[in-house]
């Protein structure tokens, strides 16, 4: 039998629970030890070789499945010297990596969601070449599922977290601003691990990638502020992205979360009170067919949220609803309409 919008969102607030409180300090365990470490000029794992009577160093650096490897130069009492500084911070990087998997296997027991392995080995490769580092933030359902460890409750609701798709949005002014690039092509990096660009009516922009093995798709976005939205491009990615309204509101002052994946990946994600009320902007943006379904998914993230954050972050939750229904009568309208089908939301809100 179909439930009712009204009765959706009531089965919505009633499967809200919390994680254990060992569970929410291994989290924030897990994410300031993240935060706290210290980035190598030399990432991968170091061999010499011998040519000539000469004694060359390399590194090799993984990505996915793929393994290349980077010249560091030619032996001298210098190099050696920094090579082992290196090594040293190589023991210590072993040891907070060890203790950051022991976290995580104690958040996996406690029930924290984890990726599957594309995307986690997605995230793990983008991190690694800066994507985040650069301002680089997970929007959408990835985004959503992290909000277990931030908000420290149980997403039980596998319709509400479910997806195949990898958004990932930056300003464009940021990255013309930043005079900083990803350290390998982002190009290189998900044909690595077997994304293929789709093409793009725009010649020689590419914002969206598919796994030829799988239903994965990465795409790119970034906010406009212009009549229009176009495809825009990000130098400091090296990518295109396609432009959206009220994405900026979004992605501004992003949080770090942290992905359960090998020992810890530290990535971006909007904070969860704008993500909640961007998502009633954005169900009300859709219009038919297959967007009748996502439109749906985005009701039922936003009214999670905002229970959750009702309780938990009242004021928070307040400033951003004021922020947002103060922007304009185009972001009035888009709210009003999703909230006229979501009245126990549309009274928590009211209530703050």
């Amino acid at each position: 039998m179909m439930l009712c919008t009204t009765q959706k969102y009531n089965v919505v607030h009633d499967m809200i629970a919390s994680h254990s409180t060992l569970a929410q300090t291994a989290y924030l365990d897990l994410l300031r030890s993240l935060q706290d470490e210290m980035v190598s000029e030399i990432t991968g794992s170091t061999f010499r070789e011998m040519r000539g009577g000469r004694v060359y160093w390399y590194e090799n650096i993984r990505t996915g499945t793929t393994v290349r490897r980077r010249y560091i130069g030619e032996e001298t009492p210098a190099l050696v010297a920094k090579l082992e500084r290196h090594h040293k911070n190589v023991d210590d990087t072993k040891e907070r990596s060890a203790r950051r998997s022991r976290l995580i296997r104690i958040l996996r027991t406690e029930g924290y969601r984890q990726p599957d392995r594309t995307t986690g080995s997605l995230l793990y490769a983008m991190a690694r070449t800066g994507v985040f580092r650069l301002g680089g933030t997970i929007v959408g359902t990835n985004a959503f599922r992290l909000y277990e460890g931030e908000l420290g409750i149980r997403i039980g609701i596998d319709t509400i977290a479910q997806t195949d798709d990898l958004d990932i949005a930056q300003f464009e002014r940021l990255s013309l601003a930043l005079k900083d690039v990803v350290e390998t092509s982002l190009s290189d990096t998900f044909q690595a691990l077997d994304f293929a660009p789709i093409p793009s009516l725009k010649a020689q922009s590419v914002w969206r990638w598919r796994q030829t093995t799988s239903n994965m798709l990465i795409e790119f976005l970034t906010p406009s502020f212009r009549p229009e939205e176009d495809i825009r491009d990000l130098p400091a990615l090296g990518i295109s992205a396609q432009s959206l309204h009220f994405l900026n509101y979004l992605i501004a002052e992003p949080i770090k979360a942290a992905v359960l994946y090998r020992s810890g990946v530290l990535v971006q994600i909007p904070r969860p009170e704008r993500f909640a009320i961007h998502k009633l902007i954005v169900a009300n943006r859709r219009q038919g067919g297959p967007d009748q379904i996502k439109s749906r998914k985005d009701r039922l993230q936003a009214a999670f949220l905002i229970r959750v954050l009702t309780e938990d972050r009242p004021g928070d939750l307040a400033h951003a609803y004021e922020d947002a229904i103060t922007r304009g009568p185009h972001w009035q309208a888009h709210i009003a309409a999703s909230l006229k089908r979501m009245p126990e939301t549309a009274a928590l809100l009211s209530s703050l």
